[in-house]
């Protein structure tokens, strides 16, 4: 019994002995489990720090794939949005090269239109007898005229150059045999053709051979035979006039001086310049009305006076190239560049010409306007130089 009390008193004592080593057990199981929740809040900014620094490093890829930080990719996406842009350029590429070829096509023919026409420029020289027409100047525009002398002198030697090559055989166009027949013709074609007198100084040559034979004829018989030149009362009384003075003051010889031949009546410095340019080849510029006027078409000079003019040209050349620039000259105003109506369409320096454009410029229509051997026709002279190209003149009187 007293055991069993003991018993009794003792399990009491024993359970919650048991019941608090477990219950201290259980604390201590659970106590290392509480005490990081317990001390989480205190430990929280070092974890709270590498959590967020975890949470950034977590982040940090996220913000790479966010669309903000992808939008470099999308930048460089631009190239390939670029790429259709290119495309689209390449694609329209063609279609304004397609125009561009085709305004190229179409301005190819515009281009070779000329060249066309140029076949038809180069049939003028073929026509043209003499074969001294270089053709068709259609096309052209009249050059501005030289704004200085230099530009002056060059432009006036070019001319002349051109003018050399257009008439080689450019030459007097007065029949003379001696320098008193060249003195006596060149009087009588004033106010007239050098072909009219060309045909009537045959017969008074005849008759009158010498100044001395001229100078005793019969006034009346001189008007009969150079009637045909005009002004046949006036030439005779200077025809007869110098031949005297040649009888009397100079041995019945025509002087070969400048001085000397303007004393002599009815004899001026153009006169005397074409006796000495051609009868004793001293250098001389003959301002006669083709001369003059061709000078100012192309601007060397706006003087009107034949003194005044022949010395400004005297002053662009040589003293050497006078006498056949004068020859030239002439020949070009007589045969193309004429007064009342120049065949500019068929002039050979055109191009050259400030004044292009004042006659006839259709190069079919001009190539109608030429004269002497140029057009097809005889020349002035009954006895032309062995290199005329063209067919000599008629005598008076006759037909064809």
């Amino acid at each position: 019994m007293a055991n069993q009390g003991a018993s009794r008193a003792a399990r009491p004592t024993a359970e919650p002995t048991a019941g608090a080593a477990s219950a201290g057990a259980a604390e201590a199981a659970e106590g290392p489990a509480k005490a990081p929740a317990k001390k989480a809040p205190a430990k929280k900014d070092p974890a709270t720090k590498a959590s967020a620094a975890k949470a950034l490093a977590a982040k940090a890829p996220a913000r790479k794939t966010a669309p903000a930080r992808k939008a470099a990719p999308a930048r460089k996406a631009a190239p390939a949005r670029k790429a259709p842009a290119k495309e689209v350029s390449a694609a329209k590429a063609p279609a304004k090269k397609a125009p561009a070829t085709k305004a190229s096509a179409a301005k190819v023919p515009a281009k070779k239109a000329p060249a066309q026409k140029a076949p038809a420029k180069k049939a003028a020289p073929a026509k043209a007898p003499a074969g001294g027409v270089k053709g068709a100047v259609q096309g052209v525009k009249a050059p501005a005229a030289p704004k200085s002398h230099t530009a002056l002198v060059r432009q006036a030697r070019r001319i002349n150059r051109e003018l050399a090559d257009v008439y080689p055989y450019a030459h007097p166009e007065l029949d003379f045999e001696n320098p008193f027949q060249l003195l006596v013709a060149t009087v009588l074609s004033a106010q007239t053709t050098d072909l009219r007198v060309n045909q009537t100084t045959p017969a008074l040559f005849a008759k009158y051979p010498t100044p001395e034979d001229l100078a005793a004829a019969n006034p009346e018989e001189v008007e009969e035979l150079i009637r045909p030149t005009g002004f046949f009362r006036a030439k005779t009384r200077s025809i007869m006039g110098l031949s005297a003075a040649l009888r009397d003051d100079f041995g019945g010889e025509v002087p070969g001086r400048l001085e000397d031949l303007v004393k002599l009546p009815g004899v001026g410095r153009k006169t005397a310049f074409v006796v000495l340019g051609n009868a004793f080849g001293v250098p001389g510029i003959t301002v006669d009305t083709h001369f003059g006027r061709l000078v100012r078409r192309w601007k060397w000079t706006d003087q009107t006076d034949p003194d005044k003019v022949e010395a400004v040209v005297g002053g662009l050349f040589p003293k050497s190239d006078w006498t056949m620039l004068s020859h030239r000259v002439i020949f070009h105003g007589r045969r193309i560049c004429h007064a009342r109506k120049p065949a500019c369409g068929a002039c050979p320096i055109a191009p050259l010409c400030p004044s292009y454009g004042e006659g006839e410029t259709d190069p079919e229509k001009a190539e109608k306007l030429l004269k002497y051997e140029k057009g097809g026709l005889p020349g002035q002279r009954l006895k032309p130089p062995p290199d005329y190209p063209g067919r000599a003149a008629p005598p008076l009187g006759a037909t064809g």
